[in-house]
């Protein structure tokens, strides 16, 4: 099939001809058969032009039709695409949000069951101390037991009676347990002056005397919350000792007595960190896991996902944030 600008060609070379003819003064009846041969053929090629046109524009029409298929093929693709998306993420949405209201329920149970168990210890520390002070107050002081032989009515016995040579009616000589004072109880130390020299003591590397310090706090005053306080930097100071037992059971004193304390989410970390010191590696991930899901917006977990990272510990997606 021959191309439009070959057609087009051929119809400039007639033309050209035909000019060149009229030019040259051919005779009527020659012009006259070569007008209609070149009628001829120029109606040959106006055909052939129309059935290349056709043709064109019947392949031109296929391939729109084609083209508006393709198109309408993709565009509802891209809407299923588009549907699929929006349910997806609408599911994702509504996952998220029980998940996290979910976690927002636990987080409140556990920190309810803390609280309880802070006030249980609490209550049980009152009642020590309340039968330790009714011990005390049933048993009699030092020297106040009635002498032997002594008769009821007349305390000391013969203790009252004159001696020999002595009037009746005067005094007796003191003795020697007349003179002992009575033993004076130890006063508890301030508490808040207390607790700020021990921690001065403490940043300054002067264990000894603020695990002193500290140990006064717990044992004068076991109900303040600075004992919990104080019974964390008792831990403290054993961690960094390399006591990991004792700082462990100082930890679980904060954990058991003291939930609801400011450093519980500090002592879980240690605590966890010190079994892992140990080398009780299940345990120790075991409590940073389970101070992630009772803190897990605090600093400590933070500090608490990256040690299970690189330890290669496998974080749940609820352990992410």
């Amino acid at each position: 099939m021959q191309t439009p600008g070959t057609i087009r060609n051929r119809l400039l070379g007639f033309a050209a001809m035909l000019f060149l003819f009229a030019s040259a003064g051919v005779p009527a009846h020659a012009v006259s058969k070569e007008m209609i041969e070149l009628q001829t053929q120029v109606q040959q090629l106006l055909d052939m032009v129309q059935r290349l046109q056709s043709t064109l524009d019947q392949r031109f029409t296929a391939i729109q039709n084609l083209a508006q298929q393709t198109a309408d093929a993709a565009g509802k693709t891209t809407a299923a695409m588009n549907d699929l998306e929006q349910k997806l993420n609408a599911a994702n949405d509504n996952l998220n949000g029980k998940l996290d209201t979910a976690s927002g329920q636990v987080q409140s149970l556990n920190d309810s069951v803390d609280e309880l168990k802070s006030r249980i210890a609490k209550l049980d520390q009152a009642v020590a101390n309340l039968q330790t002070q009714l011990q005390n107050m049933q048993q009699p002081p030092p020297g106040s037991a009635p002498a032997e032989g002594a008769t009821p009515g007349t305390p000391g016995g013969d203790a009252m009676q004159p001696a020999s040579g002595q009037q009746p009616g005067a005094m007796p000589a003191a003795g020697p347990m007349s003179a002992a004072p009575a033993s004076a109880a130890p006063q508890a130390p301030p508490l808040q002056e207390t607790f700020e020299a021990a921690v001065r003591d403490y940043n300054a590397a002067r264990y000894p005397l603020a695990a002193q310090e500290f140990g006064d706090i717990v044992h004068y005053y076991p109900l303040d919350d600075l004992a919990g306080t104080s019974q964390f930097y008792l831990g403290e100071i054993a961690y960094q000792q390399q006591d990991y037992a004792k700082a462990i059971n100082a930890y679980n004193a904060v954990l058991e007595g003291f939930a609801g304390n400011a450093k519980a989410p500090a002592a879980q970390l240690h605590k966890g960190l010190a079994l892992l010191a140990e080398n009780k590696r299940d345990q120790g991930i075991r409590e940073l896991r389970e101070l992630i899901g009772r803190h897990p917006q605090t600093p400590e977990a933070r500090v608490a996902r990256s040690k299970l990272n690189g330890m290669g510990v496998r974080i749940n997606p609820n352990e992410q944030h």
